[in-house]
């Protein structure tokens, strides 16, 4: 079950795994992909860690926008098959907080070598993915240059926010379905354009989740994800939404974007029983983040103002219950129906 995927590490002396890089940097995906069959595992980590490290870079605030974008650039056309040019990182790694993403700046060039290894078909499939991921990403970064506490840029329209969390999540959905379609299933008959669509939604639902989430520490760093013209509609603007007398036209609003994650979550759910039920597998590794996801949105509908400041998360025992909740109940169909209600 463990993930034994080996990166030759560039800069150290022994091997790294995947496994080892996968958990210091998410521990909740390091979750689902543990479940995963060994048909698809690699394939996804891999995409993953590519992902994880072109975000990295995106996120390096130390250094300047224009330097993210074109070390973006550079690494998305290595990763596009479109140059061979050797990457030089090291800047963009001694920048970084946490040794994590250290390592992953470090080992990029072993990603890469391990992506040139896959099949063609899968090599496709994990281009394209990261074709869409890293060009959400180098939006973010042109829209929110400049932005700060003092300046905050907030997206326009609520199609931005639409095409937003299908860039950076919604188009996992769609490549995860494409990949375990071809592996695990490839001549089961299902509604292939619903699946497909009940996939981006379900990426979109938990973008949303943490879009929602996060809005405080965003708000902070100049980012507003909620669209300027949704706020104007109840009175508000970015710079007013912890305003005293805010709340009563804030809430409202925050719990109708609840209830569209929910939604999203909640096609999510009817994918994941859409998916054959041998797929034991598969069907957990979507059923944990939907749960998970639920459960933050409940919390979020429980919190006001002053609540919602503190970043919201659920616990490791809630989900640890989670997990032992969809074992438990995953032999029994209306037992398992019920884990969402």
């Amino acid at each position: 079950m463990g993930v034994k995927y080996i990166l030759p590490a560039m800069s150290e002396s022994r091997p790294v795994q995947l496994g080892d890089l996968l958990r210091a940097t998410s521990r909740s995906f390091y979750l689902t992909l543990r479940v995963l069959p060994a048909a698809v595992r690699p394939q996804i980590g891999l995409a993953y860690l590519l992902a994880r490290t072109t975000d990295t870079i995106a996120d390096t605030e130390i250094l300047p926008v224009e330097q993210r974008l074109a070390a973006l650039r550079a690494l998305a056309e290595r990763i596009a098959g479109s140059t061979g040019a050797p990457l030089n990182f090291s800047e963009l790694a001694r920048s970084q907080g946490l040794p994590a993403e250290r390592r992953l700046l470090e080992n990029v060039a072993a990603g890469l070598r391990l992506l040139a290894g896959l099949t063609p078909a899968d090599l496709a499939l994990v281009r394209t993915v990261l074709q869409v991921i890293t060009s959400g990403q180098e939006l973010d970064l042109r829209r929110f240059a400049g932005a700060d506490g003092q300046n905050i840029i907030a997206l326009e329209q609520e199609a931005e926010l639409d095409d937003y969390t299908y860039r950076v999540a919604g188009c996992v959905g769609e490549f995860w379905t494409r990949l375990c379609r071809a592996h695990l299933f490839p001549t089961v008959a299902l509604d292939e354009a619903q699946l497909l669509a009940d996939g981006i939604r379900f990426g979109q639902g938990l973008q949303l989740v943490n879009i929602l989430r996060d809005l405080p520490a965003d708000l902070q760093q100049g980012r507003c994800y909620l669209p300027r013209t949704s706020l104007a509609a109840v009175g508000l603007a970015p710079e007013t939404l912890w305003l005293p007398g805010s709340e009563s036209r804030f809430l409202p609003l925050f719990h109708q974007y609840l209830d569209r994650a929910e939604a999203h979550l909640r096609a999510g759910w009817v994918y994941t029983n859409t998916l054959p039920r041998g797929c034991v597998r598969v069907r957990l590794g979507c059923a944990w983040p939907i749960l998970i996801g639920l459960r933050t949105i409940a919390k979020l509908r429980a919190a006001r103002g002053a609540e919602l400041r503190q970043r919201v998360k659920i616990s490791r025992r809630e989900v640890r219950g989670i997990l032992a909740r969809t074992l438990v109940n995953y032999p029994f169909p209306g037992a398992w129906q019920r884990l969402v209600r």
